[in-house]
């Protein structure tokens, strides 16, 4: 997988959005916002082509998660950016 170019990361509060730099990429029945740990594999992957082996070994590495919570969140992010047409495999 990979996150599409075009896509960036804004902060927005105590969250953070994703947003389009052209508007021909926007769905905007899909608004994408992230939390902080969201946000956290978002800079960790960008550019990069990864899987949701890779996000989940991340949040191992950075949290105090169990292999189970890590590989449910990598796979709820993934699915979330996929639903919205933002990473490409």
């Amino acid at each position: 997988m990979r996150i599409k170019k075009g896509f960036k990361m804004r902060p927005l509060g105590h969250e953070f959005i994703v947003v389009a730099e052209d508007a021909r990429l926007v769905n905007f029945n899909k608004m994408v916002a992230l939390n902080s740990t969201a946000a956290y594999l978002w800079d960790s992957l960008k550019d990069k082509d990864f899987t949701v082996d890779d996000m989940r070994r991340l949040l191992l590495d950075k949290y105090d998660v169990s292999e189970e919570i890590a590989a449910e969140d990598s796979e709820k992010v993934a699915n979330c950016l996929k639903e919205a047409g933002i990473i490409e495999e």
